[in-house]
């Protein structure tokens, strides 16, 4: 069994990008649901990590500046590790995000 990396980004920057509370709600029952038949199936490896909107940028050098850049198209809305026999079922383990119901995506990558 191989480990996955499936990051989630979302891009919340324009007034039409944003989700309803309704829609927030929903959204939020969707991930506690997915999360849970991943941890039942023995899927999940690492929980799920949210990050915030402001940042640190490490530039190459060395100085350090206020980050994310002012104009990103998405953002990294969490990640989670999970355990997938290949990228197909990795990617089929990804379609049940609920971050897709929203416009997001979900990037799916193998650990070496």
């Amino acid at each position: 069994m191989n480990e996955f990396l499936l990051v989630f980004r979302r891009d919340y920057k324009t007034p039409e990008a944003q989700p309803t509370a309704e829609q927030l709600q929903e959204s939020l029952k969707h991930w506690g649901e997915w999360f849970g038949k991943l941890k039942a199936e023995d899927k999940l490896v690492a929980p799920p990590h949210r990050f915030d909107g402001a940042g640190k940028i490490l530039k190459n050098d060395k100085s350090v500046v206020d980050g994310p850049y002012l104009e990103p198209k998405e953002s990294i809305g969490g990640l989670i590790i999970v355990k997938a026999g290949s990228y197909e079922e990795a990617i089929k383990i990804a379609e049940g995000c609920p971050v897709l119901e929203l416009g997001g995506n979900v990037e799916v990558r193998q650990a070496l």
